[in-house]
């Protein structure tokens, strides 16, 4: 039975950074769909989109690639917090960076449902959440 209570003595924390974690990625979504001149959101749910479907998945995976590195790597809720803003922040970059210096017709290949577009910028979203993770660990 102590070694169930011992197992369990660290629920509350897990139950701190887990539903933070869910505010962020529920911030990271109304951030991120405000953010790009579409909104990937109706262009999935009303349109069928499946470039568009590739972009937002793409930016979710990498962006809770970067929140669980922070959780992982954070010393308190706060720094944990911080490193969520900036996780978020880099996501954000990295749609510019493909879509000013990569593809600058990306905007219309995503509104077009060009599939080849949406893979570029899911896997730049993964990329860049991969690395923000990797880099989060002082």
């Amino acid at each position: 039975m102590s070694q169930l209570l011992n197992s369990l003595a660290g629920l509350g924390a897990f139950a701190l950074y887990f539903a933070l974690s869910i505010f962020f990625l529920l911030l990271f979504k109304f951030v991120y769909i405000r953010c790009t001149p579409y909104d990937e959101w109706k262009l999935v749910k009303d349109d069928k989109n499946v470039a568009a479907g590739l972009t937002l998945s793409g930016a979710f995976i990498g962006y809770s690639l970067a929140i669980a590195g922070a959780a992982t790597n954070s010393v308190n809720l706060i720094d944990f917090a911080v490193w969520g803003v900036v996780a978020l922040i880099a996501q954000l970059l990295a749609f510019a960076i493909v879509r000013f210096g990569f593809m600058p017709k990306l905007v219309d290949r995503i509104k077009d449902n060009e599939i080849p577009a949406g893979i570029v910028m899911g896997s730049m979203s993964i990329a860049i959440g991969l690395l923000n993770a990797a880099c989060m660990t002082y």
